[in-house]
């Protein structure tokens, strides 16, 4: 195979606090030819999510210095030698921050796409990705929405809140409330995407405000945010409300410990059932993530709800921009192929 450039994003240094855009470094190398079992993938589409925060800080698990970064991929097969990868196959996978890579059927992840005809490739990234199937585990699993049953989603303008407020509204949830971190976020909730009401974070007590969206209470919250918002949630959850706890982005970049909630014994008072959730815990919902929505995607009642920007010169740009909160539903960065 004719030699050619690659590119790949490395972490080079340990953020104190909030990552800096000098933490990381571009780097140029060349196009890998595949080893037996392997196949050359150019990626196409890219994301960028809150979880790469923590991995950022080391430790078990943790991202290495001085080597490229991982994350959720989509990408077409350049050549094969892995017999369940063919040329021109579209695959996702999870070895993302890089314009190529080499991966295997089955391994870290990586499957074919299903290639639904009419389905925009954001889709596979967005609410059919990781984001999708979070939100999907946290309704129908972890909280177990029921008809007619009333939900709060925190960061609800963001990747999995945008995913959440969808599949709601399709399980038939009453009443959809969000939270967000502007004035033009929660316009978009309202206007587009069909929330039923929604506040801004800032301009009071989270608890307060969601009294007054719901003053007969909730049944079911889906938090991203943690901190004040779990406490606000948690003061409206009716007897018996579920909490399917999906992630914190209050604490990502400070203290890891949140905050524990001062009504922390309304959970016994009202038996409640508070439960995290991690997407890689759910991933045997796929298919059936896809046959629920997919006929709303082509239909169009359903959208994508993307941010993209373009290139891997602009990734670090685009992470951080997530972190800030600077994105409409999930970030993702395209590639020129």
């Amino acid at each position: 195979m004719t030699t050619s450039t690659a590119y790949a994003v490395h972490q080079s240094a340990r953020p104190t606090g909030f990552p800096a855009p000098s933490d990381f470094t571009l780097v140029r190398t060349t196009v890998p030819d595949p080893a037996p079992g392997t196949a050359l993938v150019e990626n196409l589409l890219l994301s960028v999510d809150p979880y790469h925060r923590g991995l950022m800080d080391g430790g078990e698990g943790g991202f290495e210095l001085d080597a490229p970064l991982e994350g959720r991929a989509v990408g077409r097969v350049l050549a094969s030698r892995d017999p369940g990868l063919s040329e021109g196959d579209l695959v996702f996978h999870r070895s993302g921050w890089r314009t190529h890579a080499l991966v295997t059927l089955g391994a870290d992840g990586t499957r074919r796409l299903r290639g639904h005809q009419g389905v925009p490739l954001e889709a596979y990234l967005s609410i059919l990705g990781g984001t999708g199937l979070t939100a999907y585990a946290a309704l129908t699993r972890t909280a177990g929405l029921r008809a007619g049953e009333d939900l709060f989603v925190s960061a609800a303008a963001g990747g999995v809140g945008t995913a959440t407020g969808h599949i709601a509204r399709l399980l038939g949830a009453r009443r959809i409330i969000g939270s967000a971190g502007s004035a033009a976020k929660v316009r978009h909730l309202t206007g587009t995407l069909g929330f039923d009401a929604a506040f801004d974070y800032h301009d009071g007590p989270v608890g307060e405000q969601l009294a007054q969206a719901a003053p007969d209470g909730i049944d079911v919250y889906v938090d991203n945010v943690g901190g004040d918002h779990l406490e606000g949630a948690i003061g409206s959850l009716r007897e018996y409300g579920r909490v399917a706890w999906v992630g914190a982005i209050s604490t990502y970049n400070g203290d890891r410990s949140p905050a524990a909630p001062r009504n922390l014994f309304e959970v016994v008072h009202k038996s409640l059932r508070l439960e995290g959730v991690l997407v890689r815990n759910h991933t045997n919902l796929q298919d059936e993530l896809e046959d629920f929505l997919v006929p709303h995607l082509r239909s169009g009642r359903v959208g994508t709800d993307t941010t993209v920007v373009q290139g891997i010169d602009h990734m670090v740009e685009a992470f951080l921009g997530m972190l800030r909160g600077d994105n409409l539903g999930k970030m993702l960065v395209r590639l020129t192929s």
